[in-house]
C-alpha cells in the first residue's frame, strides 16, 4: 500500500525515515525559480537525498522571469535565461548530482531542443549517464533529452515530451526496449518514470499529453507499456510529471484508466506562477495549490517506494536566499505569484 503525507522543510516522514535509501523531484522553475530552489537545493540536501532530478521549464523564455536581474532588452534576457538558471538555481545543490528533464519552455523560439543539449550537456552526460547509454548499446554515442539511469534496481526513465511532435518513433523504440529489457532483469525491481507533461487521460488532463494528436497516441501506447510492466512482470512502477503548477496525488484516477491505474504525481512546484486545482481533482489527489516545494521518493529494499511531498515556507526561502534579493520581491514570490 502506498502511503502519502504533506511534510515542512526538513521533516522527514516516517516512510523516509526507515527507507534504504531516497531521491528528490520538481519541477516548472520560471518566474521565482531563482528564489525557490535554493530552499529547495538546502531541504533535499538536509534531508539525505541522492539526487535531485528537475522535470523541466526551467526560465519562462517567452517573458522576462520575475526573478532576474533587469535586463537591458529582451536579447539579453534570452542570452542569459539558461546561464541565470545554473548559477542560482543548479550550483545551490552544489556535489549532489542533478538529472535535468526538458519542458515545453525549453523549446519556446529562440530556445530548441538542440540548444538545449548544447547548454546542458554538462548534466545530460555524466559519467553515470554515459556508461548507462553505452551499456545499452555500446555504438549509442548521440546525446539526447531522454535518457535513464539504474540505480540499485531502480530504472529512473527520464522522458521527452517538451514538444508536439513527442514522443516521436525513436523514442517510442528506445522506451519499448528499456521496458522490455526491465522486465526480463531479475535485478531490477522499480521503474520510474518522469517526464514535463503527465501522460494523457490524467486528472487535468487538459494541460498534459492530451493536448495534441501526437501525445494522446504516443502517450497511451506508453502508458500501457508501463501498466504491462507493472501487472504482468509485476514491477513497481510510479509515474513523475509537472507542466500544471501545482501539487497532485494518484493522477491515473480516472474513468479512462479505471481498473490500470499506475501510482502517478504532478510536482510543478518549483517557482513558476501557481495554478489553480483541476475542478475534477477529488479527495484522493490531495491537491495543493499557493505552494513551493519538492516530492521525496523513500527507496526499501523490495523496491517499494514512498513518497512524501515536502512544502518549502517564506521562512526556508528567506534562510536559504541570504539577502541575494530585495525582501519586498522573496514575499511577492511566496504570496502574489499565482492565478
Amino acid at each position: 500500500m502506498l502511503r502519502f503525507c504533506v511534510l515542512a522543510l526538513g521533516a522527514l516522514s516516517a516512510a523516509a525515515q526507515t527507507g534504504d535509501w531516497g531521491f528528490a523531484v520538481s519541477g516548472d522553475s520560471r518566474n521565482c525559480g531563482d528564489v525557490v530552489m535554493p530552499a529547495i537545493a538546502a531541504g533535499v540536501r538536509e534531508g539525505g537525498a541522492e539526487f535531485y532530478w528537475h522535470l523541466g521549464d526551467l526560465r519562462a523564455i517567452y517573458a522576462y522571469d520575475e526573478d532576474m536581474e533587469p535586463q537591458t532588452n529582451i536579447l539579453a534576457y534570452e542570452a542569459n535565461a539558461w546561464p541565470d538558471f545554473i548559477e542560482h538555481q543548479l550550483v545551490p545543490f552544489g556535489d549532489l548530482p542533478v538529472y535535468l528533464g526538458m519542458g515545453n519552455h525549453e523549446t519556446i523560439p529562440p530556445a530548441t531542443r538542440d540548444a538545449f543539449l548544447i547548454q546542458f550537456a554538462d548534466w545530460l552526460d555524466t559519467p553515470v549517464l554515459q556508461a548507462q547509454r553505452l551499456k545499452d548499446d555500446p555504438k549509442d554515442h548521440k546525446l539526447r533529452a531522454y535518457y535513464h539511469w539504474v540505480s540499485r534496481g531502480v530504472d529512473f526513465i527520464n522522458l521527452d515530451n517538451a514538444s508536439p511532435d513527442q514522443f516521436d518513433g525513436a523514442q517510442m523504440k528506445w522506451l519499448k526496449a528499456r521496458i522490455e529489457q526491465d522486465e526480463a532483469s531479475a535485478e531490477i525491481h522499480t521503474i520510474v518514470a518522469g517526464m514535463h507533461e503527465a501522460l494523457p487521460d490524467s486528472i487535468g488532463a487538459s494541460h498534459s499529453m492530451s493536448t495534441y494528436p501526437q501525445g494522446v497516441a504516443s502517450g497511451r501506447a506508453a502508458y500501457e507499456m508501463l501498466w504491462h510492466a507493472k501487472e504482468t512482470a509485476r514491477k513497481n512502477v510510479y509515474v513523475l510529471a509537472s507542466h500544471s503548477h501545482l501539487y497532485m496525488e494518484d493522477v491515473f484516477d480516472t474513468p479512462q484508466w479505471k481498473g490500470r491505474v499506475l501510482p502517478g504525481w504532478i510536482v510543478g512546484t518549483a517557482g513558476a506562477v501557481r495554478y489553480k486545482i483541476p475542478d475534477e481533482a477529488g479527495p484522493n489527489q490531495h491537491a495543493k495549490t499557493a505552494v513551493y516545494g519538492y516530492l521525496t521518493g523513500a527507496v526499501h529494499a523490495d523496491g517499494a517506494i514512498d513518497f512524501a511531498f515536502h512544502e518549502v515556507s517564506l521562512e526556508d526561502i528567506l534562510r536559504a536566499d541570504k539577502g541575494a534579493h530585495a525582501e519586498s520581491l522573496v514575499k511577492w514570490c511566496y504570496t502574489e505569484n499565482k492565478q
